[in-house]
């Protein structure tokens, strides 16, 4: 058996990393500005992370969501503090994916309706297809059996306002940052509006913020540079840095009955572990107000570069926009300057670094870059 050719691959074998480093089997250093999609937070093979994974490896692993794991608890209780969501409740999956399936049942329960509004080049997962062929009224809610998405521009204040009146909207879902969809930002004012908006229409407000959160925009969550509170917050990607783990935080609005939401794998005790240690180093190491500040000063220095159509971002979640496709500058980094970056689209050069990025590996970047261009 062969696996199933849908990503086309580099010609490289990546089998060590250390931080913002990885090294492929020939020895060959990288330095990693992308992280995996975002998943590397804290950094690869950070001590403690290792540390404490190795000391679950030797415990009790076995895990039910019938009997009681304490390391859900500790997780609820440091990730409500650190974001500022601790009145929140949280339920745990495996992916980003599943963590958007969640929020937009969680919000057909609430107000019984079916349809979705989302945003031009919203990315928020690949699953969609699994809620539309469950046929079981006891665990699927109204938007799993006849979903109805509408698609506007980002920013338009008059769209938002004019289709959420209709009052037939069961959630508006919106990325804290767009990621795939080219690292553009919804306005402060945008995000206010959206918020009064939902609340006027009893319509449920969903911030995905799978990879635009746990740190990487220099908030623990990029809504928060507008002082607004969702309804739903969905969170993955760097929240194991590199283990499998998903997010919902559910504001007190929603009440929980047995059998509402399930997961088999869910909240395991190593999922628990890797974002347990995640959030202590996040802590320990100010790896927020690095992000931040790292990220203040990549974006400026960028815009200095000539050669640059536009610098779009913040914190460490970056875009560098090309008049042209940055296919062949992408290969050029990679493989002439050892430097992993992303896309978004065609003309997009994405970053999503570890939020550990020191300055001298930003000068590094910002340095090969050039000589790239």
């Amino acid at each position: 058996m062969k696996t199933f050719d849908v990503y086309p691959l580099f010609d490289i074998e990546i089998n060590k990393g250390k931080l913002c480093n990885t090294y492929d089997k020939q020895g060959n250093e990288y330095l990693d500005l992308y992280g995996g999609h975002a998943v590397i937070s804290i950094g690869h093979s950070h001590p403690y992370f290792v540390e404490k994974m190795q000391k679950q490896l030797k415990e009790l692993i076995f895990y039910s969501n019938s009997i009681i794991n304490p390391l859900q608890a500790e997780l609820a209780e440091k990730l409500g503090k650190m974001s500022g969501y601790d009145d929140y409740s949280l339920f745990l999956i495996n992916s980003g994916a599943e963590a958007n399936e969640n929020a937009l049942k969680l919000a057909s329960f609430y107000n019984n309706r079916s349809k979705v509004v989302t945003f031009c080049k919203a990315f928020h997962g690949r699953t969609s297809a699994a809620v539309r062929v469950t046929d079981n009224p006891n665990i699927t809610a109204p938007i799993n059996r006849a979903m109805d998405v509408e698609y506007l521009p980002l920013n338009d204040f008059e769209a938002i306002a004019k289709t959420l009146s209709q009052n037939d909207v069961t959630a508006v879902i919106i990325e804290g940052i767009q990621g795939v969809g080219g690292v553009q930002i919804p306005s402060n004012e945008f995000l206010k509006h959206l918020r009064n908006e939902c609340t006027k229409t009893n319509t449920v407000l969903i911030l995905d913020e799978i990879q635009s959160g746990y740190g990487r925009s220099g908030k623990f969550f990029a809504h928060q540079y507008s002082d607004i509170r969702p309804d739903i917050i969905t969170t993955a990607k760097g929240m194991g840095n590199g283990f499998p783990i998903g997010g919902v935080l559910i504001s007190p609005t929603f009440k929980p009955t047995y059998g509402m939401l399930g997961t088999t794998f869910g909240g395991n005790h190593f999922a628990c572990t890797a974002a347990i240690a995640v959030l202590d180093v996040m802590q320990n190491e100010h790896l927020i107000k690095n992000a931040a500040n790292l990220g203040t000063y990549l974006i400026n220095e960028l815009k200095t570069i000539p050669n640059i159509k536009e610098v779009r971002g913040k914190g460490l979640m970056i875009g560098i926009e090309f008049d042209y496709a940055v296919k062949n500058l992408r290969k050029k980094l990679l493989f002439e300057k050892k430097v992993f970056t992303g896309a978004s689209g065609t003309n997009t050069i994405r970053l999503l670094p570890p939020l550990c990025l020191s300055k001298e590996q930003a000068d590094i970047f910002l340095t090969r870059l050039k000589e790239c261009l």
